[in-house]
Formats: structure tokens, sequence, C-alpha cells
């Protein structure tokens, strides 16, 4: 066996794919991907991977179905073309987000794509903060979960005052990952009470927790409509916050979102590239800070063997 891994990338982030590569001292393999006359996808692995530790980089962006199939069709060419062993390298599942039935007749799509991936030849996936946790358990084969917590949180402190800073939670459902936040920190927790109405319409009632005259660091998984954000924000104001600070390992923003955030009372912005932010959504406010160091890290721990989760164990 060849004991060089390689790397192959989709098109949804080839930009962290290669910092990735470059972190990793390896150059990205070629993949040839193309439409036939009736829109079928056709894909091409342009190296040798007989017998060789094979890792794919695609994020499940808009548009996600496409993303999607084309990570399935690519596992199962690694697969046909003898690979030894097939990672699906995923920063952002955005299925994660369909992780239970809360409502009648419809389907729990996280567990089925974590089936799709198994079907199509996947051996293993590494994937980074997921929506909920729970959805690790979806998949029948191994999973290394990353979380890019210590990434931002390096980054808040470097930047905000951190002896009148406390982190929010804009829900109890986040409160879990925003106390690891804090903790992170080593500051206190606030968490604002929220019903949501739909997919893009929240509505925002009492904080619990102490922010009058404090700087507020919000933590969420992902930013997607920003209509979360806003609210928070301005639910934090009106309880006599002082600077609004936003972070969020997916960047998603998707519609109008960087407009509504543009606008609303949050001073700074925080999120990685696990999603591609295009330039045009690259406002003054928003930082964008690379995960692509931790990604390679746990790709070449992966490839020898080692562990993945003594990345997080304090040194």
């Amino acid at each position: 066996m060849n004991n060089e891994l390689l790397v192959f990338a989709g098109s949804s982030n080839p930009a962290l794919a290669d910092e990735i590569c470059t972190q990793l001292g390896v150059e990205r393999s070629g993949l040839g991907l193309s439409r036939f006359s009736n829109d079928n996808l056709s894909v091409q692995i342009m190296a040798n991977v007989r017998e060789r530790d094979v890792f794919v980089v695609q994020a499940f962006t808009e548009p996600a179905s496409d993303r999607i199939m084309e990570l399935l069709v690519t596992l199962d060419a690694l697969r046909s073309a003898s690979a030894k062993r097939i990672t699906a390298v995923i920063p952002y599942y955005s299925y994660a987000r369909s992780d239970k039935k809360d409502a009648p007749r419809i389907s729990i799509a996280g567990r089925l794509i974590a089936d799709l991936l198994k079907t199509a030849g996947a051996d293993r996936v590494l994937t980074m903060d997921l929506h909920a946790e729970q959805v690790h358990g979806f998949f029948s084969m191994p999973v290394d979960h990353l979380t890019a917590i210590p990434i931002v949180a390096a980054h808040v402190a470097e930047t905000c005052d951190m002896a009148n800073s406390v982190v929010v939670a804009t829900d109890a459902g986040g409160a879990k990952r925003a106390g690891k936040f804090a903790s992170q920190l080593e500051l206190p927790l606030a968490i604002i009470d929220k019903r949501r109405i739909s997919d893009t319409e929240v509505r925002q009632g009492s904080v619990v927790g102490d922010v009058d005259g404090k700087d507020c660091i919000v933590f969420e998984d992902e930013i997607s409509t920003g209509g979360t954000l806003v609210e928070t924000a301005r639910t934090l104001k009106s309880s006599g916050a002082g600077r609004v600070i936003a972070g969020a390992t997916h960047g998603v923003l998707v519609g109008e979102s960087v407009e509504r955030l543009e606008a609303a009372p949050i001073e700074s912005l925080i999120v990685t590239n696990t999603v591609h932010v295009p330039d045009a959504k690259r406002i003054d406010k928003l930082t964008v800070l690379s995960i692509a160091s931790l990604m390679a890290q746990a790709i070449r721990r992966i490839h020898t063997g080692e562990s993945v989760g003594e990345l997080f164990s304090p040194r």
C-alpha cells in the first residue's frame, strides 16, 4: 500500500481544500466534473487511488442537493477505483438541522443523508459543529466531529474586553454550545427566551442573566438568514447591553441576510470558512477565520491512526 494520502475536492469550497492541502504539504488531486446533455452528473477520478487513503472535501452549501449528489457520485467512483479507505470531509453538514420528527409525515433527512453516504462508499466522516449533536448517532460508520469554538474564542479574546463581557445563547437549545464557548473564555452565560415562528421568523422575550452595561458575545453554530441574530441584538440592546459581537462556525448567509446583519446593532461578526463567503458578502464588520489548519491536523491524525480527540485536550 502507498502510504501517501490523497485529497480531492468537490465544487463547494475548493479554496478551503487548497488551504488544507497546503497545511498537509500535498497537492490536491484532480476530479473531473461534467454534465451530460440530460443534466446527469459525471465524475471522473483523475489520479490512481488503488489501495490509497483518500479524503474528499465537500460542504453541503447552496445548492445543497447538487453538492450532496456530487459527493455521492464521487464516493462511488472512488470505491469503484479500489481506494483502500474513503473519508468524506464535510465541513458543513446542512442536513443536521433535520434531526427529529417535529411535524407529521416528514423525513428525518439528516439520517437519510448519513445512510446515503455509507451506501455510496464512505468509510468514515470528518465534520465540524453539527447543528444537533445527536446527528452524530445517525451514522453507521466512524465520525470525527470537530469544533471551531477554540478558533473563534481565541479571536474574541484578542479583540474584546474580557473583563466586562458575557456570552449569550440565543435560546435554550443553544445553551450547551454557548456554555462551552463561555467556558473557553471563562465568562458567564446568559440565555434569551426564544420562540421560532417559522424557518425565517423568530420571536424573542426576556433575557435570563445579567447583560446590563456589558459587552455581549453571541455564539451560534451557523448564521443563515440572520433573523435570530438580529432579534437577539435588539433584545440585548433593549436590556441595556453595551456592544454586541456575534460569532458562528458556519457563515451560510443566505438571501438578504448580509443586508439585514449590516443594519443590525451588531458591532462585529465572526465566522469561519467552512462555507465559502464570496467577496460580495464580506461587509466591513465581518471577519472570516480559517479552519484549514485544524482540518489538516485531523486528516493527518486519521491517516496515521492517532487520536483526533487529543486536538482538543488541555495542554
